[in-house]
């Protein structure tokens, strides 16, 4: 996409030994696939380096560097630990980040993922993350693209990638899925939310979730956004020990699903810069959903 900024290993390179020359003579490695908000170097074998890439991921930045300490006290498994926070410079524009390198490979890329497991685990974080205080934590907005909002924020979007993709899904069941989720609200507190619970933000080491990354849309509200993962990646019996082990109603386990079906609506009718791997994901989320 235009507005996003290309980052290599030369500015990042140059930016450290400027800004933060104790760390001048690590090596600068991009790391891929480095995100999507975020272009990601690993710094020499401690540290990570975090880029955005374009003006409307900057808020992460300062938002990861206050809350993320505060969080990880309070949850069973490591996260982002931010170290140094970077200023423009070497013809980069933003402020940008340094964190503890987490070892481990991505959900994503893993084989042989033990289902279940992964969703023992994953809901026994996301359970410890509900329990934290939330009462003083940034409510859903542009910082995080709404997540623990009202997913009625894309409605648009998400009539218009029906209307795009014509016969090609079910876009009646589609649209009765969407509209009955929309009929719904979270009534309890907010919750803090992680806002995007994917397979690229998940590590696992010797077959057992060991750290959740990218915390980039955190935030307060609804958890439904975070329960999008359920069709995303798990099977079928794993979804249900997903839902039994997190005990949210039905309601949000609806809209649980219109944000599974927004994102793979937009994303299998033509979003900018989607890869053909991305697509076929989505497409697979939409078979699970019963719209194709």
């Amino acid at each position: 996409m235009a507005d996003r900024v290309k980052v290599d290993e030369a500015t990042v390179t140059a930016l450290v030994a400027d800004q933060f020359p104790q760390w001048a003579r690590l090596p600068v490695t991009r790391v891929w696939p480095g995100g999507w908000d975020n272009r990601t170097f690993r710094l020499g074998a401690d540290l990570l380096v975090r880029m955005p890439a374009a003006a409307h991921y900057i808020a992460q930045v300062e938002k990861e560097q206050t809350w993320l300490p505060r969080l990880a006290p309070a949850l069973p498994l490591p996260i982002p630990a931010p170290v140094a926070v970077g200023a423009p410079g070497q013809g980069y524009p933003f402020p940008w980040s340094i964190c503890a390198w987490i070892e481990g490979e991505t959900v994503a890329a893993a084989e042989d993922l033990d289902h279940a497991r992964l969703a023992q685990d994953l809901a026994g974080f996301l359970l410890a993350l509900h329990a934290i205080d939330a009462s003083d934590g940034p409510a859903a907005g542009p910082h995080n693209f709404h997540r623990g909002g009202d997913p009625a924020i894309y409605d648009g979007q998400t009539r218009a990638a029906v209307a795009t993709l014509g016969d090609q899904i079910d876009g009646a069941a589609a649209l009765a899925l969407w509209d009955a989720a929309l009929a719904t609200r979270w009534e309890r507190p907010p919750v803090w939310i992680h806002g995007d619970v994917a397979p690229g933000n998940l590590l696992v080491r010797d077959g057992r979730l060991a750290a959740v990354i990218d915390f980039g849309t955190c935030g307060v509200g609804d958890p439904a956004c975070d329960l999008a993962f359920a069709w995303t990646v798990l099977d079928e019996p794993a979804r249900e020990t997903f839902r039994q082990r997190l005990a949210l109603d039905d309601a949000c386990w609806l809209r649980g699903q219109a944000w599974a079906l927004w994102k793979a609506l937009i994303v299998v009718a033509g979003a900018p810069g989607v890869h053909a791997h991305e697509r076929d994901l989505h497409l697979r989320v939409l078979q699970r959903l019963g719209v194709m």
